[in-house]
């Protein structure tokens, strides 16, 4: 058997500090980042407007890409494994 490596190809940000993350398997988790927030390194992110703006997928997981210049080394991103063991949100998507 395949270990499965979680690969995020949609990210949804919500005005309440969370996102709707989707897996190429089908799997839909909702990342809740009210704590991540509290980093210095998270800072701009306490900007509704810029946690939502900046939100999108590099390296194939969640990210925010504060520098605007789609560079996969200079973004904040979330492990994927780590979205990938929150509880799916499946059955509350229409």
């Amino acid at each position: 058997m395949q270990d499965y490596f979680p690969v995020v190809v949609q990210v949804i940000p919500l005005d309440n500090y969370h996102v709707q993350v989707f897996f190429d398997n089908g799997k839909i988790v909702d990342y809740n980042a009210t704590n991540l927030l509290q980093g210095e390194v998270f800072k701009p992110l306490q900007d509704i407007q810029t946690f939502k703006d900046t939100c999108t997928v590099l390296n194939d997981t969640l990210a925010w890409d504060i520098s605007g210049n789609r560079n996969p080394s200079d973004c904040i991103d979330i492990d994927p494994f780590t979205l990938y063991e929150l509880d799916s949100i499946n059955h509350l998507i229409a």
